[in-house]
Formats: structure tokens, C-alpha cells, sequence
């Protein structure tokens, strides 16, 4: 139980703080020892209300020209899930995924510390924007779409409002599916509930640091954890190829 405890308090520390990353950070600490049909309900229901009080808590800084396409192309993405997963090998296209999160995180780190280096391509975003829904969307990983939101919002606060109600309708529908797969069981429900403590504390532990911390430093540890993540999501399906 201690290892779920760790994953928890490690996952929605840095949900708190950056707003994303606590699917892959829950993931990475209990891979070593849980299998993951295990670990994505229980992630699943301890991330929900996550989601919901990032966004209630900076719900003014919403901007429906942001949501409502990204929400529409992460539900779509949800269906050609199915055939990449069929016929496709999933780790390499997350590993596909990787690279572009860790090349799109060093090329926003650059423009951090050289503003003038040029402008974003249109037609380069609105691709970056289509392949991080279909990412989570067909596998519940939204790195790919952070990077994308974090490119086109100027503040951490709007990042958290935006990212996170995206968030919240991508949890709805997989929860739907969870439910309906029977892959969200009454042990995984209990075993969230028993970490919710853990969950909240963390948290608010997070959002506590991340009001603290200088806007341009939390921007930039947004950006590390983006690039962290990339490597990380290379290395973990390098590994199960």
C-alpha cells in the first residue's frame, strides 16, 4: 500500500502544481510492481475531481474558443483508439508521441529564454492540436495535449482553467467506458477512496506552491515537466518493446 500512497502523493503534487502529468507519474511509480488494468481506474477516479476543482478554482480564465474544439477532437480521437490498438503497436506510437512532446517542450523552453526566435507555424499548431486529442483520447495520456495548451495560453492560471476541462470530458467518456468494459471494478473504487486523503492533501499542496512560485518560474516548470514526461513516455515503451 505504501507504494500507492507514494504514486498518489508524488501524481497530484505535481497535478497541483503544473495542472497535468499525474497519469504518467502515478503510472511510472506503481509499473514496477502493479499491473496497469490495475492502476488506470484507480488513477481514473482520483484524477476526476482533480480536474473539477482546478477548473472551478479558475474558471475566469476559460476560454471556449480553446475548449470546445480540443474537447471535440479528443472524444474523436477516442474512436480510431480501437484500430491503433488492434492492429497497430501501441508502444511505438507512444513512443512516436514522446519525441514529439520532448521536441515540442525544448523548441517553448528556447522561445522562453529567446522571445524574438520567430513565430509558431498556424498549420504546425493546428496538427500539434488534432495528434495531442487523438493521443488522449485513445490512450488517456495527455502530455501531447499540454504541450498544445500551453503553447497557445499565456499564463499558468489559463493553462490549468483550459487543460483541465478538457481533461474533465475525456475522464467522462473513459469512465463511461471503463464502466461498460467492466475494467472499473468496486476494489479499484475502494482503493481510490482510501487514497482520496492523500489525493486532496497533495493537491492543495501543489496549488499552494504553484500560487507561491513566480508565474514565469511555474511557466518554465510546466515546460521541464513536458520534457521530463516526453523522455519518460520514450524510454517506458522502449523498455515493453
Amino acid at each position: 500500500m505504501f507504494l500507492w500512497i507514494l504514486a498518489a502523493f508524488c501524481a497530484f503534487f505535481v497535478k497541483g502544481l503544473c495542472g497535468f502529468a499525474n497519469t504518467l507519474v502515478f503510472d511510472t511509480i506503481l509499473g514496477f510492481g502493479v499491473n496497469n488494468v490495475n492502476i488506470s481506474p484507480v488513477e481514473l477516479v482520483l484524477g476526476y475531481p482533480t480536474n473539477v476543482i482546478l477548473t472551478f478554482k479558475n474558471r475566469e480564465k476559460i476560454d471556449k474558443n480553446i475548449v470546445i474544439p480540443l474537447i471535440i477532437v479528443v472524444i474523436v480521437g477516442s474512436l480510431p483508439g480501437a484500430f491503433v490498438l488492434r492492429y497497430v503497436n501501441a508502444n511505438i506510437v507512444k513512443m512516436i508521441f514522446g519525441v514529439m512532446v520532448t521536441l515540442v517542450g525544448i523548441d517553448m523552453m528556447y522561445r522562453e529564454y529567446k522571445p524574438s526566435a520567430g513565430k509558431s507555424h498556424k498549420v504546425f499548431d493546428i496538427v500539434i492540436g488534432i495528434l495531442a486529442g487523438a493521443m488522449c483520447g485513445m490512450f488517456g495520456v495527455g502530455v501531447l495535449l499540454a504541450a498544445f495548451v500551453s503553447k497557445i495560453t499565456k499564463t499558468s492560471t489559463e493553462f490549468k482553467a483550459n487543460l483541465s476541462l478538457v481533461f474533465i470530458a475525456e475522464n467522462t467518456f473513459r469512465l463511461v467506458t471503463y464502466i461498460v468494459l467492466g475494467v472499473m471494478t468496486f476494489e479499484s473504487i475502494k482503493k481510490a477512496l482510501y487514497l482520496a486523503p492523500v489525493m486532496l492533501f497533495s493537491l492543495w499542496l501543489g496549488m499552494r506552491c504553484g500560487d507561491i512560485l513566480d508565474e514565469k518560474l511555474v511557466k518554465k516548470l510546466v515546460i521541464v515537466f513536458l520534457i521530463i514526461s516526453g523522455i519518460a513516455m520514450i524510454v517506458n515503451n522502449m523498455n515493453i518493446i
